[in-house]
This record gives structure tokens, sequence and C-alpha cells, in this order.
């Protein structure tokens, strides 16, 4: 992981130990956890370092959801990391 560089390497490590540690996705709390919109609607990331942060989305057989139909974040307890770096680009 040498072009996330030293800080985000290490931020990378920290935010890896705060998801395992977590219970629910909801349960994350340092850089600014938020579901994604738009065309990464059913995605979720946190801050790592210069634009770059970890999107993940549920990975659970059946995913839970709100009475929406949208996704049920406070029951997502497995996910799936999709991309590591700036989905802005």
């Amino acid at each position: 992981m040498k072009d996330l560089g030293k800080a985000g390497t290490k931020k990378l490590a920290v935010r890896r130990g705060e998801l395992e540690a977590a219970v629910s996705v909801t349960d994350l709390l340092t850089g600014d956890p938020h579901p994604l919109t738009g065309d990464r609607a059913g995605q979720y990331s946190v801050d790592l370092d210069g634009g770059r942060r970890p999107l993940f989305e549920p990975a659970h057989e059946i995913c839970p959801t709100k009475e929406d139909g949208g996704i049920d974040w406070a029951r997502v307890t497995e996910i799936r990391i999709i991309l590591i770096g700036d989905y802005h680009d």
C-alpha cells in the first residue's frame, strides 16, 4: 500500500481496526462515516487521507433493509471493501 503514503497507510490500519471492532456499520464514529448516494448508493465510506477512503458495501446474503427499501446500515454486520482510493477521480 505504498501509494497511500505513510499517513494513509497508518490511518488505514486504524480504520481496519475500527471496522473489525464495530458490531454494525453505524458503530463507526471517526473518519466521517457516511452512506453514499447517486451512482454509489448502497455503498458506505470513511475518510483516510488526502481524499482517499475505503468504500464498502454489505456482504450479507440477504441485505438488511428498512421499510422504504433502503439499506438498514444499523443492521449491516458484514461488509466487503470494494475500493480504497479516491472515488471522485
